[in-house]
């Protein structure tokens, strides 16, 4: 991925999500200039509590660059509660599980403006929210980024399992929660998952942010010129 100091052409329009709950959600939704996208990223951000929301930096960097790069749409949102310069999403934080509405808010969306193999990506408690609540037939795949497998257990990943839907786990080497090899021990259960230890990454992917959506193009379109 050829790394850019600022956001490359795009289609860029700003969005809002309406849930089952009677939220909006408040995000943005990136495509390519003058072609159809050939696949599509939802992004689930990290824990709000934490600083997460849906300019943290590597969806951030996926807004910016795959448009141009790989043809990809990136639909990036706040959950519940969450803020950032695109602004504030109604509601409050709720743990992970009134999130399941925001999921398949975001889902919805891209289904009904027909963008092309739907894909999760989510990061830390994002990666939660896409075990827990985001196999949905409209969705293709997830990427993982940073799984702490802490609230999503081994009945979500026995549900993804039977699903057959691949999915991508980038694990840092350094990460704090959840290492390469444990994780290779808890995702085995998925014979589909693609379980990639990072060398010298940690959990926040600083300075490793090119090889991240270097490995998500390899999967999500394949086709693409990296």
């Amino acid at each position: 991925m050829r790394a850019v100091r600022e956001a490359l052409p795009a289609r860029r329009e700003e969005i809002e999500l309406h849930t089952a709950d009677g939220l909006c959600l408040v995000g943005e939704l990136a495509q390519p200039v003058g072609r159809r996208p050939v696949a599509t990223l939802v992004c689930l951000h990290p824990l709000p509590t934490g600083g997460g929301m849906m300019d943290s930096h590597v969806l951030r960097k996926a807004s910016w660059w795959l448009p141009a790069q790989a043809g990809i749409a990136v639909l990036r949102f706040n959950t519940r509660g969450t803020a950032s310069e695109r602004g504030r999403s109604e509601g409050s934080f709720a743990g992970g599980a009134a999130e399941r509405f925001d999921v398949a808010a975001a889902i919805e969306y891209a289904e009904f403006a027909d963008l092309p193999s739907i894909w999760l990506l989510g990061w830390s408690f994002g990666t939660e929210l896409a075990l827990q609540h985001g196999c949905d037939p409209a969705v293709t795949g997830a990427v993982l980024l940073s799984p702490p497998l802490r609230r999503a257990g081994d009945d979500d990943l026995a549900v993804w399992a039977r699903s057959g839907k691949p999915l991508l786990v980038l694990v840092p080497e350094f990460d704090d929660y959840l290492r390469p090899a444990e994780a290779r021990r808890r995702f085995a259960v998925v014979p589909q998952a693609e379980v990639i230890g990072v060398p010298g990454a940690r959990h926040l992917w600083v300075g490793d942010a090119e090889r991240v959506l270097d490995e998500i193009v390899r999967v999500v379109a394949p086709a693409a010129p990296r």
